[in-house]
């Protein structure tokens, strides 16, 4: 048979602020020839001589509606031993790319008021983009586990369609938990019955990207036998990876792209013609025109169910992922904490990517200690550890009992005449600026001018400060013009000194669009501009139609004065000694949400407009 699996190649509810307390998992009789040394399972099976198979496994779903239940397939790689007395714990990754993805274009609707714009639509994401792959088998199964990958609905070799989040896909994967512990029905590849009588019945799911949402969709079912989830850049809503507080917003690098056209992409399986219809219901339900929440976006949320989680939950994100952002992690994280539900966080300075890939060594550590205690029930103090690991800069990582950082107090600056303060200013004056759809939210960061922007900077820092959580904005404002959007962007602003943008890439040395990688760029860069550097920490987008709820939009009277709440990204940045904080206000994000035609006033009373940051103590600045 030919090898299934694929591999890089290995080096061989507490509240917020409170200390989590969980009751450790009983420990059973060791697995005879499972091997524990210093708290860890040892490589003592022989990774060439495991036994490797595919079944296929019946859901509860007919999600093609062809008169009978969906199968899905997977492909199983185990230790031989297991043909015999041994049972083994199951580490499950979950995927809709395991057979690639097809080139499907994105939608040329974002810019609304320029219908000759769609030529300048790129197409989906590729294949490269979207894949994590993985070491799983040839590490783990030495030590005594079996590991399971297995294709999504309508994907690869599983029946059914791709729903991009919808509950015939959580509940694919979750018939693979009940297969592993006996309770669906499998088929071997000539149709004969197949149970997983190697199954201790104890599972793990994990995964990065969509194979890290579907752990989160199937944890939230709340599934008998489901231990444990590492889910890692994954979504815990799927309106807020294609939408934001009413408005259509992409996510980053992806214009155009929403649940059809994902669905396409990952629409691999046999015959994929008889998913015409369920791809049709997804262009039309998801609603590219109002944004608004809908009984089909909360059957992709899987916050609400986060009181039925039974696994615990080892949770990684980037501080820097545009794709998946930040809120995905941060409401998961906040609704597993409100439910009492065991957990750990890694938070880093990169973007869409794994721990893997930075900090090996300790991810692999800290992964196999976690699987080890909760699959095999090592008791080796895992959970003792603090929670919350947090790069606070690149290579720069510290150990927290919490996350956000114990102590965070919500702190208010307002938006005053040219400057951000702790006490209102320009009471009863207001500032106004024009939106320009053309002009990045970068260009308008850098930009001194301020035509197309309002900016609103601190005095520089007289020491470091340190934002754990979820800023928040109330705006007093008027906009008359075709752009029903508010973006806030927070802002770091250097000053005489290099500013990155997450963990640095490539060569890439210092910021500033098309400046080459190279050792003297930042110095020519603010000789030649007198631009100070800087970096968007976070942002946040408002529909203002939606300013009174997500589910109902309401057309604003034209130059009429609201006041306008939302929030931001939830974020972990230290600010510098020297830096300013700086909020910057303006109406199109060009790269994230829809372009309307250029004009629209943006008019904001100053002095009674404010943002509040989450600062850790001794942090305000």
């Amino acid at each position: 048979m030919r090898r299934l699996f694929s591999s890089p190649g290995l080096l061989s509810a507490a509240l917020v602020g409170a200390a989590l307390v969980v009751t450790a998992p009983a420990a059973p009789a060791q697995a005879a020839g499972v091997v524990i040394s210093g708290g860890v399972t040892q490589p003592v099976f022989d990774y060439t001589q495991a036994i490797r198979e595919r079944v296929f496994i019946e859901t509860t779903v007919d999600s093609d509606f062809d008169g009978r239940r969906d199968r899905v397939e997977a492909r199983i790689i185990r230790p031989k031993e297991t043909e015999g007395r041994l049972k083994v714990p199951t580490i499950f990754e979950p995927s809709p790319y395991w057979a690639g993805i097809n080139n499907v274009p994105n939608h040329d609707d974002i810019d609304r008021d320029d219908p000759g714009a769609s030529a300048r639509r790129s197409s989906a994401r590729s294949e490269e983009d979207i894949l994590f792959y993985g070491f799983l088998d040839n590490y783990f199964v030495p030590r005594g586990y079996a590991v399971v990958v297995a294709d999504s609905v309508g994907s690869g070799g599983s029946d059914g369609c791709p729903t991009s989040g919808g509950r015939n896909e959580t509940l694919g994967m979750k018939a693979v938990v009940d297969w592993l512990t006996g309770r669906a029905r499998g088929f071997d590849e000539d149709g004969r019955p197949a149970a997983a009588r190697w199954s201790s019945g104890r599972v793990g799911m994990t995964g990065a990207s969509y194979n890290g949402t579907l752990p989160n969709a199937v944890a939230s079912t709340g599934v008998h036998g489901l231990e444990t989830i590492v889910p890692i850049a994954a979504i815990s809503s799927w309106y807020d990876y294609y939408r934001a507080n009413g408005g259509v917003v992409a996510p980053g690098g992806y214009q155009g792209e929403d649940t059809d056209i994902l669905a396409k992409a990952v629409l691999t399986r046999q015959n994929p013609e008889v998913c015409a219809g369920v791809m049709a219901d997804l262009e039309r339900e998801q609603d590219r025109v109002t944004g608004d929440y809908s009984r089909f976006w909360h059957e992709r949320n899987y916050v609400p169910d986060a009181h039925k989680v039974k696994a615990s939950v080892l949770l990684v994100h980037g501080l820097t992922d545009w794709n998946v952002k930040t809120q995905h992690f941060g409401q998961w994280w906040d609704a597993l904490a409100a439910n009492g539900v065991p957990r750990k966080i890694w938070l880093h300075q990169g973007g869409h990517t794994t721990p893997f890939y930075f900090r090996r060594a300790e991810w692999v550590e800290t992964l196999h200690k976690w699987f080890d205690y909760w699959l095999h029930r090592v008791q080796n103090g895992v959970m003792s550890e603090p929670m919350a690991d947090v790069e606070l800069t690149p290579n720069q990582w510290q150990a927290y009992r919490n996350w956000p950082v114990p102590g965070s107090k919500p702190a208010s600056y307002f938006l005053g005449p040219d400057a951000l303060t702790r006490k209102p200013a320009g009471v009863g004056q207001t500032a106004t600026f024009v939106d320009a759809p053309s002009r990045t939210a970068e260009e308008l960061v850098e930009d001194p001018s301020g035509a197309n922007r309002l900016a609103f900077l601190t005095e520089p820092l007289a020491a470091p400060v340190h934002l754990s959580g979820t800023p928040e904005l109330s705006v007093r404002a008027g906009l008359d013009g075709r752009s029903p959007y508010l973006t806030a962007l927070l802002v770091d602003y250097g000053e005489g000194e290099r500013v990155f943008g997450g963990r640095p890439t490539g060569d890439v040395d210092c910021l500033g669009p098309g400046i080459p990688g190279d050792p003297g760029c930042f110095e020519r860069y603010v000789h030649d501009t007198g631009v100070t550097p800087y970096e968007i920490v976070s942002r946040g987008w408002l529909d203002v139609r939606n300013r009174t709820s997500i589910w109902r939009s309401e057309p604003i009277t034209p130059g009429k004065q609201y006041t306008f709440e939302w929030g931001m990204q939830p974020q972990d940045h230290v600010f510098p000694a020297g830096h300013r904080i700086g909020i910057v206000l303006i109406s199109t994000d060009r790269d994230y949400t829809l372009r309307y035609r250029a004009g629209t006033e943006v008019d904001v009373a100053l002095g009674v407009s404010r943002v509040t940051l989450p600062l850790a103590r001794g942090g305000a600045g």
